[in-house]
């Protein structure tokens, strides 16, 4: 490590080489080895700046996360007699990335799970969440089936 690290920088790179030693026959087994061992990365450096009240120093701004800034920024400015464009611009961060990248931007779940950094799985979550709060915001019907009591429907 250079001189000009700071020991926090070192604590990090070390506690990640950690996890990624620990998880490593995980990591492999997963099938995208580069992607398991960046949200590895992501998440300590997030979790470090978090426990030191620190914003990032610097935004990482890809074309993705450009597009992404962008599509807000748009859907914010947007009329719709529904109010749809400003209800998913006003959805949490990794609500509003997924619902963009998979419904507006056509993506298929492997692939925003690829550009976000996380497990299809959990695009799925996310989706679902964000859908649902975009029915409660829109106030449309709750069209999901219920499951039945024992002893309902025979």
């Amino acid at each position: 490590m250079p001189a000009s690290a700071s020991p926090a920088a070192e604590e990090v790179i070390h506690e990640v080489f950690l996890e990624i030693h620990a998880g490593w026959m995980e990591l492999l087994s997963a099938g995208n080895l580069e992607q398991g061992a960046w949200a590895i990365v992501r998440r300590a450096v997030h979790d470090r700046l978090e426990l030191e009240g620190r914003a990032p120093a610097f935004v990482i701004n890809g074309p993705i996360t450009q597009a992404l800034a962008a599509t807000r920024d748009k859907l914010q400015k947007m009329e719709s007699t529904s109010g749809l464009y400003e209800a998913i611009a006003e959805l949490p961060n990794r609500q509003f990335e997924v619902i963009v990248l998979r419904y507006l931007l056509g993506y298929p779940t492997a692939k925003v799970a690829w550009f976000v950094g996380i497990d299809e799985c959990t695009v799925g979550h996310h989706l679902r969440r964000g859908k649902e709060r975009l029915r409660i915001k829109l106030g449309l019907p709750d069209d999901r089936k219920k499951p039945k009591k024992k002893g309902e429907g025979t």
